[in-house]
C-alpha cells in the first residue's frame, strides 16, 4: 500500500528528524505508528543516524500493530521489525534476532534495562502510549530514566497525556529534556505550579493547578511537543452516544439500596479518601450490573448472582442491532462469564479478544460478539473494519480507558456511523460515572464528589 501522508503527518514527520527528543500527542486515529515508522526508515537507511530502535508499547500493541503497520506500506518493506514478546527464553531469543524495531511491552521494560545494564544497544527508543510514564514512582519509569543518558534520541506517543490533569506531565516531559522545562523533581514541579487539593489531616490525595499554571505549562514545553485533535484533521463519520436506563426490579433494587447504606455507613466517621471511594464504587458497580465478589472465611473469593436485570437489557440490545458485530466493554470477570452464558444461547459466533488472531477474526468480520475489557484494548489497536457497534456493559471512572476504547472503533478508516450504547442502572454509580465521563475531568475527584453527596445523603451529615 502506498503511503501519502497528510498535511499534518509531513510536519511531524520534519519535526521528529531534526528533533533529538519529542513528543507526539496527537489524537486518536491520526497515524501515530506510520509517521513513526516512516521516521525510524528514513533515519537507519537515508540518513544512517540511528542503529537500533526499541519500541516500548502494551502488550496488545506490542503483539499486532506495529508489525502490522510495517507490513502494511510499501515504503516501509526494509524495516525489519521483531516482537521482543512471551517468556524469557523467546524474549533472549528476540533480542538476538537481526532486526531494526524491537517491540516489547512496558512490563518488560525493568527487565530489558536490567539485561542490558550498561551495554544497552538501543540509540532510539520509541514509548507508545507515554501516558503509560506518567507516574514517576513507577518502576518503568525508574529503569528507563537510569539508561536515557545511552539514548540519542526519544519519541513519545499518545491522544491523552494528561487524562487525570497537568499532574501527569511532569514524568513525560522529564524523559524528554531531564527536568529542563518542568523541574529537575516532582516536588519541584508540585510547588511551582500545584496547590494542595483534595486532603485529609495527613495526607494530600491531588493538587490543583495554580492560576494560570496551565497556560505556563503549555508554554514552556511547547517547543518539544506536538499537540493535534483528531477532529481538526480528520473526516469521521457521525458518533451517535445511546444511554439505555435500565430499572432494578423491586428486589434488586433492594439488595442494591441496602449495600449502598450498607457500605457508606461504614465510612460514616471516617474520611472518604480516594482509597475507601474506589472500594465503595466498585462494589456498587458490580451489584448494579447483578453480581459481586464476596470473601468467603477461607480466603476464597466466589461471586454472589444477585440478578439478571442488566444482562436482559444487554440480550435485548444485542437483538435489536440484528446480528451487527458488536464490541462489547465489560469492567469485572463475572460479568463477562455471564454475558458468554447468556450468549451460548444464541448461534451469534462470540470471541473475547486475547490474541492478535481475535483481532484478525474480527476486522474480517467473522466475529458477532467480540468481548473485551477497556484495559486490553486501550491503545493503538485497529479493529474499525469489524463494526461500528460498541456495548459498554459495565462503565469504570478511567476517562483515559473510556476515550481509548472508544477510538478503537471511531477513528480513520471507519466507514459507518459509530454508536456508542450504555447500559446504565437508573440511580446508581452508574449515572455518577456517565456524568464523570461527560465532564471530561478529573475523574478520581468525581469519584469523591459523587460518594461524599451520597454519604450526606443517606446519612443526612452536611
Amino acid at each position: 500500500m502506498i503511503f501519502t501522508p497528510h498535511s499534518y503527518q509531513r510536519y511531524c514527520i520534519r519535526r521528529m528528524l531534526q528533533e533529538p527528543a519529542l513528543a507526539l500527542f496527537l489524537g486518536m486515529g491520526l497515524g501515530k505508528t506510520v509517521t513513526t515508522l516512516t521516521v525510524i526508515n528514513d533515519l537507519k537507511y537515508n540518513r544512517f543516524q540511528t542503529r537500533k530502535c526499541l519500541v516500548i508499547a502494551p502488550k496488545k500493541v506490542a503483539e499486532d500493530t506495529w508489525t502490522r503497520e510495517q507490513a502494511k506500506w510499501e515504503h516501509l518493506h526494509l524495516l525489519r521489525v521483531v516482537p521482543v514478546l512471551g517468556g524469557l527464553k523467546k524474549r533472549i531469543h528476540a533480542l538476538a534476532s537481526p532486526g531494526d524495531v524491537y517491540v516489547i511491552n512496558r512490563e518488560n521494560v525493568t527487565w530489558l534495562v536490567d539485561y542490558y545494564r550498561n551495554d544497552w544497544p538501543f540509540d532510539t527508543v520509541v514509548i507508545d502510549e507515554s501516558s503509560s510514564f506518567k507516574s514517576h514512582q513507577a518502576k518503568r519509569f525508574k529503569s528507563l530514566r537510569s539508561i536515557r543518558g545511552h539514548i540519542s534520541r526519544l519519541y513519545e506517543l499518545t491522544g491523552t497525556p494528561a487524562s487525570n490533569g497537568y499532574m501527569d506531565l511532569w514524568a513525560q516531559i522529564y524523559l524528554l529534556d531531564g527536568g529542563k522545562r518542568l523541574g529537575r523533581t516532582i516536588t519541584e514541579y508540585r510547588n511551582q505550579y500545584f496547590t494542595p487539593g483534595s486532603r485529609n489531616a495527613t495526607t494530600i490525595f491531588s493538587y490543583d493547578p495554580r492560576e494560570g499554571a496551565e497556560k505556563e505549562i503549555q508554554e514552556r514545553i511547547r517547543d518539544i511537543c506536538i499537540s493535534l485533535s483528531a477532529e481538526d484533521y480528520l473526516e469521521l463519520p457521525e458518533r451517535m452516544d445511546n444511554i439505555r436506563y435500565i430499572k432494578l426490579d423491586a428486589k434488586a433494587q433492594k439488595a442494591y439500596d441496602e449495600m449502598e447504606k450498607q457500605r457508606i455507613l461504614e465510612f460514616g466517621d471516617t474520611v472518604l479518601d480516594a482509597g475507601s471511594a474506589a472500594v465503595l464504587s466498585g462494589k456498587l458497580l458490580q451489584l448494579g450490573n447483578g453480581a459481586i465478589y464476596s470473601t468467603k472465611e477461607d480466603g476464597a473469593r466466589e461471586v454472589i448472582e444477585i440478578h439478571d436485570n442488566k444482562i436482559e437489557a444487554f440480550m435485548e440490545l444485542i437483538e435489536e442491532l440484528n446480528e451487527k458485530p458488536v464490541l462489547v466493554f465489560y469492567n469485572f470477570q463475572h460479568d463477562l462469564e455471564r454475558m458468554e452464558r447468556a450468549l451460548k444461547k444464541t448461534k451469534l459466533r462470540v470471541r473475547r479478544l486475547e490474541r492478535s488472531r481475535d483481532i484478525k477474526a474480527w476486522n474480517e468480520q467473522r466475529v458477532d460478539v467480540l468481548m473485551a475489557h477497556p484495559a486490553s484494548v486501550a491503545y493503538g489497536l485497529n479493529l474499525q473494519q469489524g463494526g461500528s457497534d460498541v456495548v459498554w456493559f459495565g462503565l469504570n471512572w478511567s476517562l483515559e480507558l473510556y476515550q481509548q476504547a472508544n477510538a478503537r472503533l471511531h477513528r480513520q478508516g471507519q466507514e459507518h456511523t459509530v454508536f456508542i450504547h450504555h447500559l446504565v442502572v437508573a440511580g446508581s454509580v452508574d449515572e455518577d460515572v456517565m456524568t464523570a465521563l461527560k465532564a471530561k475531568g478529573n475523574c478520581q475527584a468525581e469519584l469523591l464528589n459523587a460518594l461524599k453527596e451520597r454519604v450526606e445523603r443517606i446519612t443526612g451529615s452536611r
